[in-house]
């Protein structure tokens, strides 16, 4: 996946959320999908056929409607010289507004995040969202294992997830008192149960991520020199201990030993989207503490703080549910702004001028609004997920709004 800012893969996720609820009468969605080495010109002599082969159509609406929507995507590929480096994506259908006939044009122009490899065109009830939804997945994907003498634990980091997958127990005798044995003998019943417990951990770890494709990694980790005994002895299968690119000191074991080593291991996984993440939030925290007046936090605080273009670094939470409403008054003309919490709420609002009656005039989410200003003024956008503590705590303790500020917030 070529390198997109969390704003941009943020609205473009976004974007197709909503095409996927989209749903045409009938087959009248039109998809396609434009692979960088193919010509504008060819594309068009292909819509052309289509547009061709669709008046054999019966229905008369369908009939209209795919052909609107063949003659609406080509008006877009008139502004295109050349597909872009990674192709073109355009969706075009009559999208319906409520009974027969309230149908209109909807058309959606989209520069893909990774090259396409194939030409395609599809007509269909729904648009065809499968390969960029496949761009969109995660990609980069690390295998975790946390071990000591008593117990390993897998983990899969991928993108700002982890995943717990299993913890298995050892069984190795612990350095006790022998009871009569020599304590020669007993150290060599540890180390075979030592032996046969590495092998089980190859196992289990062959179980979990010999399939994985995109394996970028396996880290390991834990206390003392289990770790070390374990990757040095060869346990783990030839192309899994090919991709050990990191083992770490712990002092913690389990899934409290998984979260510690990913924060051991942040250098090594610097250009993981949880560990940018959570540097982010914690530069954040680390200036708050320390220089307070170089941070804004509320949506109030952070607004004023973009309009006087002080933002350096704006974080907002994907989690965030409110919208910023534009409303105007019908008798004097009287504009006013207000956050609603409610995607559904159309409440109107009397207008504090003359008493009459403000209506909505304009709506978009608090996230593409602080987004917008932000971009006015040069500010960094950077979209933090919930999936991780740091963001959970982003949402939850401070609205889900911050600044980093460029100067002295006074």
């Amino acid at each position: 996946m070529s390198k997109r800012s969390s704003l941009e893969l943020y609205r473009l996720k976004k974007l197709i959320e909503e095409l996927e609820s989209k749903e045409g009468r009938g087959t009248e969605l039109v998809s396609l999908y434009i692979p960088p080495g193919r010509q504008i010109a060819d594309a068009m002599n292909n819509l052309r056929e289509e547009y061709g082969t669709a008046a054999n159509i019966k229905s008369k609406s369908t009939r209209k409607n795919v052909q609107d929507a063949i003659e609406s995507i080509m008006q877009r590929l008139k502004l295109f010289k050349i597909p872009p480096p990674n192709g073109l994506i355009v969706f075009s259908g009559a999208i319906p507004r409520g009974p027969p006939g309230s149908e209109k044009i909807e058309t959606y122009v989209i520069e893909p995040p990774e090259p396409i490899s194939i030409y395609y065109y599809r007509c269909d009830s729904k648009f065809f969202l499968d390969p960029i939804k496949e761009m969109l997945a995660e990609k980069d994907i690390y295998g975790l294992i946390v071990l000591d003498r008593s117990s390993a634990t897998f983990a899969i980091l991928k993108g700002r997830r982890v995943d717990i997958l299993e913890t298995i127990t050892s069984g190795v005798p612990g350095k006790h008192d022998a009871g009569g044995q020599s304590a020669r003998r007993f150290q060599r019943l540890i180390e075979l149960a030592a032996h046969d417990f590495y092998k089980r951990v190859a196992e289990h770890a062959e179980k979990h991520f010999l399939a994985i494709e995109n394996l970028k990694g396996i880290i390991i980790g834990g206390p003392g020199p289990t770790k070390n005994e374990f990757y040095n002895g060869n346990y783990l299968h030839y192309q899994l201990q090919s991709k050990v690119i990191s083992i770490e000191d712990l002092g913690y074991t389990e899934e409290p030993g998984v979260y510690e080593l990913i924060e051991k291991a942040k250098e090594v996984l610097k250009d993981v989207e949880l560990i940018r993440e959570k540097n982010l939030v914690q530069e954040f925290l680390g200036l708050l503490v320390k220089s307070s007046n170089y941070v804004a936090y509320g949506e109030n605080e952070v607004r004023e703080k973009l309009e006087k273009g002080a933002v350096k670094i704006l974080l907002i939470s994907a989690g965030i549910e409110k919208y910023r409403i534009k409303y105007k008054c019908q008798s004097c003309g009287y504009e006013k702004e207000a956050t609603i919490a409610n995607k559904h709420d159309f409440s109107r609002e009397t207008c504090e001028k003359c008493g009459g009656i403000m209506y909505e005039e304009e709506r978009k989410s608090i996230i593409e609004e602080l987004a917008k200003l932000a971009e006015e003024t040069k500010a960094q956008v950077e979209i933090i997920s919930t999936e991780t503590s740091e963001g959970k705590m982003l949402l939850s303790s401070f609205g889900g709004i911050v600044a980093i500020l460029r100067y002295v917030n006074e």
